[in-house]
């Protein structure tokens, strides 16, 4: 139930027709809307219902897969379950059978960005094993990561392997229906999101907290000292807690990734990776590599001296403040707005007034609403450079008001939906955008 179009659905149904099940897809989208998803699916006997939802396909089924966008009071797992049929959503049903130990991370901000460095850091790990002769851990990445589904690594994993989750609350939701928390999890922060979806924030956070929520004394819980909310969770903690904070990256530490911010998102990858027993060198080796995440404030190009920073996945103000920070007394041009998820504005405007030359909106209901908090801490319309729905129109305009040493940041502070597919989508347009204006100018 919800293929989707970031490959983790697809993959789900790989599995289960591979395993010779007799698998239905449903999903609320169009055939043409999905394309991309039925296209890796187009070998496989699966029955197809799209475009729609119909009650007797929850009626009759051994198992039912929720993906994590489908909210869990729909009124068709309502109709499975009072026909007793077991719904299951793929990590957390990993995570039943999973014979190694798991590292989850999760958080409002940075879970992607230390999930993949602790990724690469275990890799590492593995190799220097690997060249000393000694039986190395095989090493899986999955969760909330773009293209990858859980469930199919667990013809993989064995008792010797070590996976890294990424948990959005969505995902974690199937960790609380099942009980379960993983051996290892981490924390990053807590910030207002998702408050389209969610009553509040008291929901949300209820949600995250499901990755601590039934830990054992046996297992770690790694928290962020510095911040307010994740820091009470130590109260309510089984597992050995574990402190971080930015000050754990020491001088010796050197990295490639922009913002202060990202100083704790090491310091977390750093802690798990000593609780892991992780000699101290590969971990500084590791770190000194990582390139960071795309699509999280990424270097695209820097052409007459204008750079392009595609920041696509901050989704929410705090994020886009963050992303602002980074590039404080600088020359930025922001390009920012999009679909609303129902957060305060406020502190992000007064940023913008702070911090942006020249501001230019993608058309959208948050941009309507961030519009409105800017002018309440007293915006000077000199900075508005135009309200479009054409990222190449964007780009474009971004680029005329460049000047050298100007820094175009892609920081939306939005949701995608609406003008793009998702948050991938809309930062792959730009950097087609970005290659147009590129193209131009040679010319």
């Amino acid at each position: 139930m919800g293929l989707g179009l970031l490959g983790r659905g697809t993959g789900d149904a790989k599995f289960f027709a591979e395993a010779g099940a007799k698998v239905t897809v449903t999903d609320l989208k169009s055939r043409e809307e999905l394309t991309p998803s039925l296209k890796e699916l187009e070998q496989y006997p699966i029955t197809f219902i799209l475009g729609k939802h119909r009650e007797e396909d929850f009626k009759n089924q051994d198992l039912i897969i929720r993906g994590a966008g489908v909210p869990r009071n729909s009124k068709y797992l309502k109709i499975a379950s009072e026909h007793n049929i077991p719904i299951e959503m793929d990590e957390s049903f990993f995570a039943k059978y999973c014979p190694c130990p798991i590292i989850g991370i999760t958080g409002t901000r940075g879970k992607t960005t230390v999930t993949m460095l602790i990724y690469e850091i275990l890799k590492k790990a593995r190799l220097a094993e690997a060249l000393a002769k000694r039986a190395e851990k095989k090493v899986f990445l999955g969760g909330n990561i773009q293209g990858l589904a859980t469930l199919p690594l667990i013809n993989q994993v064995d008792k010797n392997s070590l996976i890294v989750l990424e948990l959005s609350s969505w995902q974690l939701q199937g960790f609380a229906e099942a009980k379960i928390s993983p051996h290892y999890a981490v924390i990053t922060n807590i910030y207002p999101d998702h408050l389209d979806k969610y009553r509040d924030m008291a929901e949300y956070i209820e949600d995250k907290k499901a990755i601590y929520k039934y830990q054992k004394s046996s297992d770690y819980l790694f928290l962020n000292a510095d911040d307010p909310i994740v820091s009470r969770f130590y109260h309510e903690a089984a597992a050995k807690v574990i402190w971080f904070n930015k000050a754990d990256v020491t001088n010796d530490l050197s990295f490639k990734l922009l913002g202060v911010h990202n100083l704790t998102n090491i310091a977390a990858a750093l802690k798990v990776s000593e609780i892991l027993g992780i000699d101290y060198q590969i971990i500084k080796a590791a770190i000194a590599e990582f390139k960071g995440v795309k699509g999280r404030l990424e270097f695209i190009i820097e052409i007459k001296g204008v750079k392009f920073i595609n920041d696509t996945t901050s989704t929410t103000p705090i994020a886009s403040e963050m992303a602002l920070d980074t590039f404080k007394n600088q020359k930025v041009i922001l390009i920012v707005g999009g679909a609303d998820k129902k957060l305060d504005f406020t502190n992000f405007a007064k940023k913008i007034i702070e911090s942006a030359r020249k501001i230019i909106f993608l058309d959208g209901e948050g941009t309507k609403r961030l519009k409105a908090a800017l002018s309440e801490v007293g915006y000077n319309k000199d900075l508005d450079g135009g309200t479009f729905t054409d990222l190449n129109e964007v780009v474009r305009k971004a680029y005329n008001f460049a000047t050298p040493g100007s820094i175009i940041l892609f920081s939306p502070a939005c949701a995608s939906f609406g003008l793009f597919l998702n948050e991938y989508d809309r930062g792959e347009k730009f950097c087609l955008a970005v290659n147009k204006i590129i193209k131009t100018i040679k010319k």
